[in-house]
């Protein structure tokens, strides 16, 4: 046990930034966790910035704890990694200094989107049936936003770099990442893994010069060694080799065990999704990506739910003030209080159902959240279960598109994320899909994905599937109860699935009203 080889892995999240020591076999030998003060800070109503600088030095202070208590572990450390949360970019000048905060994903500002794109493009957009998703991509890009209101500061960027990108460059000195970690709203083809010419129909989208994104690297590429400078600032062992993974949503999915074409991994994290872990690259909606996944030659098929988990800290935050007195008393979390109450509402919630686009998606860029069905008889407790059976329909529809266009038969689902913490989740989860759904013993499931792909890099393993079968333990396996999933099956046929083709035309109008009436 004591040769063994470790691995160290830092995972940046929404809401802190762990820094984890993990062995051959997925055990966290030692983890320090800094949590953000100020995860971001909002200048308007909606906005979400954040320095870059602000994450790399929580990282330090998290990095310097983690090696101070465990220098004897350093002789057997091969090899660093990390993962970070997706779609944030720095904005750098010619020296690598950010010019502006970082706008996070969070954010809610739209651009107005002004410029139009070239006539051809328009009307290919609108033949395919895509110039809604087209134009919302485009209001929802930060560089458009920046061109429009703070021209000033993008052109003073030379270097458009997601946020890995740059906290790569602060520890090797070099500004690169893998193709897996720069998922969102930048000019890249996730099947081959390259940046996007000028005029790719794709690629002009973004209203980002090509030149202005930094060089990409392959996943499992050692980029570089760990600096003198870092290694002062971190307590990181100097010359340490970087190699590179994936963005945070791919190393949950391979941490929770999703490495082959039956299974599925579900996030419910403040963004939740469905993904995929197939060796062959296909659209899991109609003309929306795959994305590169964390270990090299794979890809992560995924649909997602802009505002996912993160419903429940709003219906806390707006609902649940006598359960969050309650919580304070039994010295517990507010949401295990609530979770004793979801299990005594019926499957369905007796009627009332709740679509989750609080904001909306891609595919669906017209929608806006609904709930229906309401009688005087329900609660608020039946509205807090129906937030959690929405997010599963709407991940079912997910998974459906997926299986359809990837020619997929999913059989098992794993878990991950703050959601999957709950029992009675699991199990509404494994009801509403009709499949078993497993639960990693580890919480930690970025961490440990980033430290699977590691391995599997350094030759530790030959393959995700000799990695899981070494790295990951399941604490407990969720079956469907066939009453329950025979009705989740009738709601979602007969209603769930109808709700947006009926409210689509009222959903448009209300967009007009908001954008034309109310501003």
């Amino acid at each position: 046990m004591e040769n063994k080889d470790l691995v160290i892995t830092i995972d940046y999240g929404t809401q802190s930034v762990r820094v984890s020591i993990i062995d051959e076999n997925g055990h966290f030998l030692a983890i320090e966790q800094e949590k953000y003060k100020e995860p971001y800070f909002s200048n308007k109503p909606g906005y979400c910035e954040q320095w870059p600088d602000y994450y790399y030095d929580c990282m330090k202070k998290a990095s310097n704890r983690l090696m101070d208590k465990n220098k004897y572990l350093i002789p057997r450390i091969k090899a660093i990694s990390s993962t970070c949360f997706r779609d944030t970019a720095a904005y750098l000048d010619e020296n690598y200094k950010p010019i502006r905060p970082s706008i996070l994903w969070l954010d809610q500002r739209e651009g107005k989107s002004k410029k139009k794109l070239p006539l051809v493009y328009r009307l290919v957009y609108h033949l395919i049936g895509m110039s809604n998703t087209v134009d919302l991509n485009r209001k929802r890009t930060p560089a458009i936003w920046m061109q429009e209101n703070e021209p000033e500061n993008y052109n003073k960027i030379k270097f458009y770099a997601p946020l890995n990108f740059y906290f790569n460059y602060k520890m090797l000195g070099i500004l690169t990442d893998s193709s897996s970690n720069i998922i969102g709203h930048y000019p890249v083809g996730f099947k081959t893994g390259k940046i996007h010419f000028k005029y790719h129909p794709i690629g002009i989208v973004y209203g980002i010069n090509p030149k202005l994104i930094p060089t990409i690297s392959k996943v499992g590429e050692c980029i570089g060694y760990i600096t003198h400078e870092c290694s002062l600032e971190t307590g990181l062992p100097e010359n340490l080799p970087y190699i590179t993974t994936g963005n945070d949503k791919s190393c949950e999915s391979l941490g929770s065990g999703t490495i082959d074409a039956k299974t599925a991994h579900i996030s419910y994290g403040t963004a939740s999704s469905i993904s995929t872990f197939t060796k062959r690259y296909f659209s899991p909606e109609t003309f929306l990506p795959s994305y590169t996944s964390c270990v090299k030659k794979y890809y992560n098929s995924e649909v997602q739910i802009y505002r996912g988990y993160w419903m429940l800290q709003w219906f806390v935050k707006e609902f649940a003030e006598t359960e969050n007195v309650e919580a304070k008393i039994e010295n517990l979390a507010v949401e295990d209080i609530l979770n004793k109450k979801l299990m005594e509402i019926n499957p369905g919630c007796d009627g009332l159902i709740l679509q989750p686009y609080w904001g909306p998606g891609l595919k669906r860029p017209l929608a806006k959240g609904s709930i229906l069905g309401f009688y005087d008889t329900h609660t608020k407790y039946h509205v807090y279960r129906a937030i959690i059976e929405g997010i599963a329909f709407a991940l079912l529809e997910g998974l459906k598109s997926i299986e359809k266009h990837g020619l997929l038969h999913i059989n098992k689902l794993t878990i991950s994320g703050g959601g999957s913490k709950s029992d009675a989740i699991c199990q509404i989860t494994s009801d509403i899909f009709n499949l078993p759904v497993y639960k990693p013993e580890s919480y930690e499931a970025s961490s440990l994905g980033c430290a699977m792909s590691l391995f599997i890099s350094l030759g530790v393993y030959e393959n995700p599937l000799e990695a899981k079968n070494k790295m990951i333990r399941y604490v407990k396996v969720f079956m469907p109860n066939k009453d329950a999933s025979y009705k989740y099956k009738i709601l979602y046929k007969n209603v769930y699935k109808k709700i947006y083709p009926q409210l689509k035309g009222i959903y448009k109008n209300l967009t007009i009203y908001q954008h034309e009436i109310v501003q």
